[in-house]
């Protein structure tokens, strides 16, 4: 009976601590190299005054380089200001444990993409990719993020990493402060 408690309990404790399995929207391995990108995922969310700002996160992995893809989404009825990303552009992510982890821009000067809807709604989708630093990667493995700042081209932006956040676009939970300790090892 000792024993059968003992195996019961041990795999409740493997269970309680087994990881999700990664899900890619791409995972491609060829004669080029290999790439794959984890699905997007909301990190913030802002709805005010008939105007919707929107900030998904996924890594990606080309050939053994981990990256950052910042995918952020505007829409409103007004003019939608461009935020742009260039050679100079960062992310800064304080965790908990009051660290701060630095993410560098490719070299590649981006303002987005505007879009305009059959509903009269201007949307500006702008992407950058970010590198992590070798010697902060392993911080995000163990600490959850609180705050997140974006550096663009002419202006900064903070973000308030929520620890579960409901969207109000599709309902669904998401849990945002985590994000790096439970996928960044689908990309290393």
């Amino acid at each position: 009976m000792k024993q059968l408690i003992t195996l019961t309990f041990f795999l409740l404790t493997l269970t309680a601590f087994a990881q999700k399995p990664c899900e890619y929207s791409t995972n491609v391995t060829d004669s080029i190299g290999t790439y794959k990108i984890t699905n997007e995922y909301l990190i913030s969310e802002k709805n005010f005054g008939g105007t919707a700002n929107y900030v998904f996160f996924s890594l990606a992995q080309t050939d053994g380089l981990p990256t950052l893809n910042l995918q952020l989404i505007q829409k409103s009825k007004d003019f939608i200001k461009a935020n742009c990303f260039d050679k100079n552009s960062k992310v800064f992510l304080q965790l908990q444990n009051g660290k701060i982890v630095t993410l560098m821009h490719i070299n590649q000067e981006n303002c987005g993409t505007l879009i305009r809807d059959d509903k009269g709604f201007d949307n500006r989708v702008n992407t950058g990719i970010f590198m992590f630093m070798k010697d902060n990667y392993e911080e995000l493995k163990k600490s959850p993020v609180n705050i997140m700042r974006i550096k663009y081209l002419t202006n900064t932006e903070d973000y308030i990493v929520k620890g579960a956040l409901t969207s109000e676009m599709n309902a669904k939970v998401y849990k945002p402060d985590t994000y790096f300790m439970e996928n960044i090892r689908c990309v290393e």
